[in-house]
């Protein structure tokens, strides 16, 4: 893949990302092809919920033997899990749409994006685990044709996780100073078979809360969820501010912070 700083070396969308992958089968070889220096998302998980199409970026350096111009190299990073990396089948990888390499001699940095989309990739609540990475190379001839390909597993792996939310209603409001204050909420996550959040139950969250006219939250207690998710508790009201609910990842499921729900203290 060649461009240089101003230009995309690939643009690979739609059906053009369908028929790259599904090319003509050509001479398995050891194309000489490297990849490294690959970074996945910023050394983030992937975090994915329920319709919208999502876009981690990468960047890495591609290599080639110095028999071999840039234009006769096209490389396609992908994502896969549960299978090696050749046999990983169409709909199960996270693709590479978008890359643009400097031009170079026998090397190039480059950088680019991989595309999810949860109602087609992901499609079983088991896909939020550790991905491995691999590339697709191949070689062209003067001609244009297709000369050799080659299936590469890399090294680098990334998480791939289910979005989570949460929400939250203190009442009642207002409320007298001294009396109790009922804060509830849900805890939901991506169900990625039923394409919908469905409760996140047994998940512990943080209280906190934020005083009026300050900016930092503190927490209060914790509070483990029902089986649907729900949460509730009751605290004694002080002083007028802000209730949330918060809690971290998972292995699975990504974190989540409710908007601040303001009581007015009497």
């Amino acid at each position: 893949m060649r461009a240089g700083r101003s230009g995309f070396a690939a643009v690979v969308a739609g059906t053009l990302a369908l028929g790259a992958f599904t090319a003509p089968p050509a001479q398995a070889a050891d194309t000489g092809v490297k990849m490294s220096n690959v970074v996945l998302n910023k050394g983030k998980p992937i975090i994915v919920g329920t319709s919208a199409e999502v876009f981690p970026t990468l960047t890495y350096r591609l290599s080639w033997p110095s028999g071999l111009k840039q234009s006769d190299v096209s490389a396609f990073l992908y994502l896969y899990h549960g299978t090696t990396a050749a046999k990983a089948p169409e709909r199960k990888r996270i693709r590479m749409v978008l890359a643009a390499c400097e031009d170079g001699t026998v090397a190039a940095d480059c950088r680019g994006e991989l595309y999810v989309d949860p109602r087609y990739t992901l499609d079983s609540n088991n896909d939020a685990t550790t991905w491995k990475s691999a590339v697709w190379i191949q070689i062209w001839n003067a001609k244009g044709g297709l000369k050799s390909e080659q299936y590469l597993p890399l090294t680098p792996t990334v998480r791939v996780k289910r979005a989570a939310k949460v929400t939250v209603d203190a009442s009642p409001e207002p409320v007298v100073k001294g009396r109790k204050l009922a804060v509830t909420g849900k805890i939901t996550r991506a169900d990625w078979a039923k394409h919908k959040y469905t409760g996140f139950g047994g998940k512990a969250a943080k209280l906190q809360f934020r005083k009026a006219g300050t900016s930092t939250y503190k927490t209060v207690k914790i509070v483990k969820a029902n089986s649907t998710g729900a949460l509730k508790t009751t605290v004694t009201a002080s002083v007028d501010g802000y209730w949330r609910w918060t809690f971290g990842e998972t292995n699975t499921t990504g974190g989540a912070t409710a908007a601040g729900d303001y009581v007015d203290v009497k």
